[in-house]
């Protein structure tokens, strides 16, 4: 009865067989390892850290790498290049002249460290270096004989991108008293350069 039974199979299984291969069909093959599923992650890039000496080679695909490397090189050029560029220098007063009378740009034409009594005007001529946004100069005239008096003080707003002269003046309607003087200058508030002159009697 058992042999029967498998008789009976076998037999189902070559029929099943023999009417696939009329029908032009195969069976299926069922591998022996069925594949894997493949991954739906992306590989994850080469690492572009440096490798110490002596430790394993970076792989052969290291163009991207290459490249992005080139790009953050570049980076700290650009960035040195601004870091790089000369600093303006800061506004300073480089020299004083004294005169009583100036020219069409307001340039002392007639320099000098006395004067006479009777001269109306006397000008201060400030020449500078550096560059400024917004400075204030001023001039203190002073009477030195005696205890000393203030004469005037008179400021000025300068904002320059290179060398600049700066003038101001002093007025006297009547006669200046004889004796010493002098112009200090200051720059927003520090006194930075003083010029010394005299009246002559008569």
């Amino acid at each position: 009865m058992k042999l029967a039974s498998r008789t009976t199979t076998v037999c189902s299984a070559v029929l099943g067989s023999l009417l696939l291969s009329a029908c032009g069909k195969q069976p299926p093959a069922v591998p022996a390892n069925p594949p894997v599923a493949a991954s739906t992650t992306a590989p994850a890039p080469a690492a572009t850290v440096p490798t110490a000496a002596g430790s394993a080679a970076a792989p052969a695909t290291a163009t991207p790498a290459a490249s992005s490397t080139a790009a953050s090189a570049a980076a700290p050029t650009a960035a040195a290049a601004v870091a790089t560029a000369p600093a303006k220098a800061p506004l300073t007063v480089a020299k004083v002249t004294l005169g009583d009378a100036v020219n069409a740009e307001h340039r002392i034409s007639r320099p000098g460290s006395s004067f006479a009594a009777s001269d109306k005007t006397l000008y201060a001529s400030v020449a500078t270096e550096g560059s400024s946004g917004g400075a204030t100069l001023n001039a203190k005239w002073s009477y030195l004989e005696g205890q000393g008096q203030l004469v005037s003080s008179v400021s000025q707003s300068i904002a320059t991108d290179g060398p600049a002269v700066t003038t101001f003046k002093v007025e006297n309607p009547d006669l200046w008293p004889a004796g010493k003087y002098k112009v200090e200058i200051s720059l927003d508030g520090k006194p930075v350069a003083t010029q010394d002159f005299a009246i002559r009697k008569g």
